[in-house]
Order: structure tokens, then C-alpha cells, then sequence
């Protein structure tokens, strides 16, 4: 019995850690630039998209964790802009065919006061679960898919996802239009969004008619609302210089 309490308080002990650790920057980290974006304890710096606060329902913080619920209350956005930057964060889905995504260079149009934010995505899904996959509307690894910049170009066949339940992290690099795409440790997609190719791709998507799609020099970051539970933490980016 006491070799069971004492392995209870151990397991206790280390998650209470884990939590702890979660959201802070290390002092090397500090040093080389990095901050945070989400704070672990509330969505300052965030609002909802073409929306001057937080939407009503659909976010929620809790245990240091940003939880978007799947009420379909719209995506939020971060308050400032961003171009040259090396983008990390965390993410964890629960339920099958789970479906969200965060996006970069997203801009706000005028007259638009909808929950939906126009920008590149990091796609971030439950491939072999989601209903187009079941469908045959999406077929493995093609542009839906995880870590495929949406619509426009698929990610590496080699990528590899956590299971339901368990933290995925990711990273964006954006360096005077060369971006990449990182899973879990491995770079799975770059393209340069000023290029022909880039122009090409949008053209040849249903973001054909948005102006200037993904081309701008600055633009927020998105968590998407796309009705699935997901958590999202350790958000932290630090900027790149022009060079």
C-alpha cells in the first residue's frame, strides 16, 4: 500500500511539474528573442476575428491550456502582425476525424464581420479519421491534409502525428517569403510565397478571388474554430530579421 501511495504522489509530483513548465521561456530562449502568445492564463493579445474582443462562446483557458470547445463561436486572432518569424506551438486533438488549423498572414477585410479569417493554414487534421477521407472527397496526403499549407500544397509524405490524446508540436519558419512547415521534429513542406508557382496555386484555388492571398508583408496569426475540440499551448514566437 505505501509503494502505491508513493507511486500516486510520484506520478502527481511530475505532472504538477509538467504543468509548471508549460508556457514560460527559458532564459536562453529569452535571450534569443522568443515570446510568448499566450500567457497560460487568459487570451491576452487575442480577439476574435473582424471582432474587437474575444468571441462569446467557443474559447475557454484552462489548466494553462487554450481549448477551443468546437461551438462554432469563430476563429480568434492574434492583436499584432507579424512577417519575417519562426513560429512554434503545440496541439492535441481528441475525437476522430478531428478538424482545425492555424494560419499566418491572415488580413482582415473591410465590411467583413464574420468568424472567418482569410490567410495561408497550416492544416492541422485527422487525416485517416475525417469524413472527406471517408468520403473519397480528399485522398491521402493531398493538399487537406495535415500539415499541407490548405488548398495549396501538400505536405511530406513522411510526417508523422501524435495519437488522439497526445501533444503534437509544430513550427513555422516565414523568412522573406521562403516558408516552412515542421511536425513533431521533421520539416515537411517549404515554398516561397512570392513566387510564380505560389501565384499559380492560388489562382488554381477557391482562393482565387481573395486580393492579395498570402502575399502581404504582415499579417496575424489564426487559431481556427472549425467545430472540434482542440488544445493548443506553448505558443511562442520570435522575430526574424529581413536579411
Amino acid at each position: 500500500m505505501k509503494k502505491l501511495i508513493f507511486i500516486i504522489l510520484l506520478a502527481l509530483f511530475a505532472i504538477n511539474v509538467q504543468l509548471n513548465a508549460q508556457n514560460k521561456l527559458s532564459k536562453k530562449e529569452m535571450k534569443q528573442g522568443w515570446q510568448l502568445l499566450f500567457n497560460g492564463s487568459d487570451l491576452e493579445g487575442w480577439r476574435g476575428v473582424n471582432k474587437a474582443n474575444l468571441p462569446e462562446k467557443g474559447w475557454i483557458v484552462k489548466n494553462k491550456t487554450i481549448t477551443c470547445t468546437g461551438e462554432n463561436g469563430g476563429s480568434i486572432i492574434t492583436n499584432e502582425m507579424y512577417g519575417n518569424f519562426e513560429l512554434k506551438w503545440e496541439w492535441r486533438f481528441f475525437e476522430p476525424g478531428s478538424n482545425s488549423g492555424l494560419k499566418y498572414f491572415v488580413v482582415e477585410r473591410e465590411g467583413d464581420t464574420g468568424g472567418y479569417g482569410y490567410g495561408i493554414e497550416y492544416q492541422m487534421l485527422d487525416d485517416a479519421n475525417h469524413e472527406w477521407m471517408l468520403d473519397g472527397k480528399m485522398k491521402p496526403n493531398d493538399y487537406h491534409t495535415l500539415g499541407s499549407a490548405y488548398e495549396l500544397y501538400e505536405a511530406s509524405p513522411n510526417k508523422k502525428a501524435k495519437k488522439l490524446g497526445k501533444w503534437n508540436k509544430c513550427k513555422i519558419i516565414s523568412h522573406n517569403g521562403k516558408i516552412e512547415h515542421w511536425l513533431n521534429g521533421r520539416k515537411i513542406l517549404e515554398y516561397d510565397r512570392f513566387s510564380a508557382d505560389f501565384m499559380d496555386k492560388v489562382k488554381a484555388s477557391k482562393f482565387k478571388d481573395i486580393e492579395n492571398y498570402g502575399i502581404q508583408p504582415k499579417g496575424h496569426f489564426l487559431l481556427q474554430d472549425h467545430n472540434s475540440e482542440v488544445n493548443f499551448r506553448n505558443i511562442r514566437i520570435r522575430k526574424l530579421d529581413d536579411r
